[in-house]
């Protein structure tokens, strides 16, 4: 979940340190919940062989170099705003092997570093959040998208477009970091307004729910000696304070994060 977007000038919040911790919990790679099982499941039905795939607010890697090793796309391009996960994706690239087919461009706030319709792809693995513009982020993933293209992505979304609660600003709070969460309906009308067609958004709450209930028990009792060891006592015990928050919001069911679908018409301007 890295930021990406519009208006984002600030400090990295995925450090070495955030890195290490959340590839204790999720994998080698990997700064979001589900491992190459929920990215799966985002592509689910898709055809990726031969393609150009973008991968916004790619992290650390681990899902750029999972498509590569599992799809057969052409190329696989990872985007972030913050240089370490960028820094750390593209060693990870070159010990698979892969930095043939897998290259990770650094951005900053503002237009998207590519050409209008450069990819038949567009993925999104929990990093949509982060940019609290969802119309400025539709309309560049619209642009960058081929006639004929597809999204696919996985998002943290928040249930309704009211006053969070007080669970969810404590939630918030706890994460620290530069959430711009948004409702189903903004985002299906904020995907209508770029251009996108063939919508859906499926809820996984339930999912994600239970994962994280197992996520809290591990980090208190089965991975708590190797997450220590990975970056102190502390930093263990303020997750699991957020974790703790986390799951409070989660069954309530004001935290819904949610797959979602879009396609660019064929006959769409480029």
């Amino acid at each position: 979940m890295t930021a990406a977007g519009s208006g984002l000038e600030h400090e990295p919040e995925y450090d070495e340190a955030a890195i290490r911790f959340l590839e204790v919990l999720w994998g080698e790679g990997f700064l979001s919940p589900g491992g190459p099982a929920e990215v799966d499941r985002v592509l689910a039905g898709l055809d990726l062989a031969g393609k150009t795939i973008l991968d916004f607010g790619c992290g650390a890697g681990g899902v750029s170099l999972h498509i590569a090793k599992t799809y057969d796309p052409a190329e696989v391009v990872g985007y972030d705003v913050e240089q370490p996960v960028i820094d750390h994706a593209r060693s990870a690239a070159v010990q698979e092997g892969l930095s043939s087919r897998v290259r990770f461009v650094a951005g900053s706030s503002g237009r998207l570093p590519f050409d209008d319709a450069e990819f038949d792809i567009v993925f999104s693995k929990d990093a949509m959040v982060h940019v609290p513009d969802k119309e400025w982020l539709f309309g560049e993933l619209f642009r960058v998208l081929k006639p004929g293209g597809r999204l696919a992505a996985s998002d943290w979304l928040i249930s309704h477009d009211s006053e969070p609660s007080q669970d969810m600003q404590d939630y918030i709070a706890a994460e620290g970091l530069s959430f711009g969460m948004a409702s189903p309906q903004r985002y299906m009308a904020a995907m209508t307004a770029a251009g996108f067609t063939d919508l859906s958004a499926e809820s996984r709450n339930a999912w994600y729910r239970e994962t994280a209930r197992s996520e809290l028990e591990r980090l208190r009792g089965s991975l708590h000696a190797e997450a220590t060891a990975a970056v102190g006592e502390e930093y263990v015990a303020k997750n699991i304070r957020t974790w703790t928050a986390t799951q409070k919001v989660l069954d309530t069911g004001e935290h819904c994060p949610t797959h979602l679908r879009g396609s660019k018409p064929a006959g769409g301007h480029p």
